[in-house]
């Protein structure tokens, strides 16, 4: 299994999540992020609640199957960025365990 973690502009995150559903990932946990990096745009602005961040995201993550990541990062870069400059990043890594919070017991998925 793998984890895809994407940073994306907030005004692109529906966008995206409905292109996910579309192809068949229906489970995906959505938040608000801040952060920031090498570019700025000139209206971002300093955070309130975090003086050294600029930049309002939203951060999608998604746990799929190793053949899922490529589709999955394809949606994201199609539907999330439009070619310019401090769009995001995506992250993959590997899943390791996955344990059910009711009962305690790993996970039979193919980890």
């Amino acid at each position: 299994m793998r984890e895809v973690k994407a940073f994306i502009r907030e005004k692109r995150a529906n966008e995206v999540m409905q292109a996910l559903r579309a192809e068949g990932f229906k489970s995906l946990t959505v938040s608000e992020a801040e952060g920031t990096g090498r570019y700025t745009k000139k209206e971002d602005s300093p955070s309130l609640r975090f003086p050294l961040t600029h930049s309002k995201m939203s951060k999608l993550e998604i746990v799929c199957k190793k053949e899922d990541v490529e589709t999955i990062v394809k949606v994201i870069r199609e539907h999330g960025g439009k070619g310019e400059k401090g769009e995001g990043l995506i992250y993959v890594s590997k899943v390791l365990e996955i344990y059910k919070v009711r009962t305690g017991e790993l996970s039979k998925e193919d980890i």
